[in-house]
């Protein structure tokens, strides 16, 4: 019997991070890694992206059943959630897994 996927399965909310950026971003035709910034000089992402992106993720989170918490102050931060792609996907993932958390 087959069991229906966990909406929030840490490896299922990481992935659907990196395929988001990646649908934002395949016209570049850049890999995306952890390590990948989204913003500021060599960043995958303009600002107006970076909000396209917060939004799909509050989609996502809807789904999964819990908010994602985003900000624009947030952006800006040294030690922001949006400095790359894994600090985002650990962000996210840290969010849908909080107990307690629901939409």
């Amino acid at each position: 019997m087959n069991r229906p996927a966990n909406p929030r399965d840490p490896a299922l909310l990481e992935a659907l991070v990196y395929t988001a950026i990646r649908d934002l971003t395949e016209d570049l035709g850049m890999a995306i890694g952890a390590d990948s910034p989204l913003t500021g000089e060599g960043g995958l992402l303009d600002a107006r992206s970076l909000v396209q992106l917060c939004l799909v993720l509050e989609d996502i989170a809807s789904d999964a059943g819990f908010d994602f918490g985003w900000s624009t102050a947030a952006f800006a931060q040294p030690n922001s959630m949006f400095r790359t792609a894994g600090t985002l996907a650990t962000g996210f993932v840290r969010q849908g897994t909080r107990k307690g958390q629901v939409a």
